[in-house]
């Protein structure tokens, strides 16, 4: 399985009680289908999966999975703090008809390279899936460091990383000492730097509300090679991706930036809470820009 173009990590739209809204939800993946999409996340970090149900996220794979009838690549998210959960939701994810799964280290537990590598096989004995692994140490406290890559990337099933250490340094390291691996650029204000390191797809999340954007970024980069013309747009949208990142308030940045682009999104879930007025001015600001 080749990863190529934009992966959107779909937000969640919740309904003013909090429920999952699912008419704005089939709208939020027609649109993303609409522009194009090398394909879909549910039950990212983007999506709030911390805040869903164990039943919610099983029924999120499954309405997704209808909604977009293999238009596009469905890669789904089972990642929680139980190791258990995670395989149920592994299975559920094979049963709703995804394509690949995005694998993180589940969250507190602290797991050494070769615990986390047999959380994987876990994963992979349960679905037997295409994975793509997800290098977000600031939120699951653990890296996915040489030692334990070393343990899983002769598996088939793995295939990429997702890389959102945030560190450029671990770019040039993945490249260079795992190249079975395909790279996957996961850190909004580094996409540059992934392009020109030889990553053909982008977790994006600023697609959740300018895909057309997003998508000029990558076909410059990654289909024309034109690095002069990309950091042009790079420049462009640096500043709204710096305030994502560094803003404090990720999820509520991106619904926030939903609302401001005349998409659907709705609140978010606790312990969320809504934005302060100084960043959804510095936000609107960016967007503006």
């Amino acid at each position: 399985m080749q990863l190529e173009g934009l992966y959107t990590p779909v937000i969640t739209p919740f309904n003013s009680d909090l429920s999952i809204d699912y008419a704005a939800y089939g709208e939020v993946l027609d649109w993303q289908l609409s522009h194009g999409v090398g394909g879909i996340i549910v039950g990212g970090s983007t999506g709030e999966f911390f805040s869903l149900t164990l039943a919610e996220r099983c029924e999120q794979f499954a309405y997704a999975a209808d909604r977009i009838a293999g238009r596009c690549t469905l890669v789904c998210g089972v990642n929680d703090l139980l190791a258990t959960q995670c395989v149920e939701l592994a299975t559920s994810a094979r049963q709703a008809g995804a394509n690949a799964l995005l694998l993180a280290a589940p969250p507190y537990i602290l797991p050494s390279a070769t615990e986390l590598a047999g959380h994987v096989r876990a994963i992979d004995d349960a679905a037997d899936l295409p994975i793509i692994l997800y290098n977000y140490p600031a939120r699951s406290g653990t890296a996915m460091d040489d030692g334990f890559i070393k343990e899983v990337a002769g598996m088939p099933n793995v295939i990429a990383i997702k890389e959102s250490s945030g560190d450029i340094g671990r770019i040039h390291q993945l490249v260079s000492r795992f190249p079975e691996l395909q790279l996957s650029a996961g850190a909004e204000d580094l996409v540059l730097e992934f392009f020109a390191w030889g990553a053909r797809s982008w977790v994006s999340v600023i697609a959740n509300f300018m895909p057309r954007q997003a998508a000029a970024l990558y076909e410059c980069c990654v289909v024309d090679g034109d690095f002069v013309r990309g950091r042009l747009i790079m420049q462009a949208l640096l500043p709204l991706m710096h305030c994502l990142e560094h803003g404090g308030a990720f999820i509520q940045c991106v619904k926030q930036a939903c609302a401001l682009r005349g998409r659907p999104g709705g609140p978010v879930r606790p312990p969320l809470l809504a934005m302060p007025g100084v960043l959804q001015q510095q936000l609107a600001a960016a967007v503006d820009d």
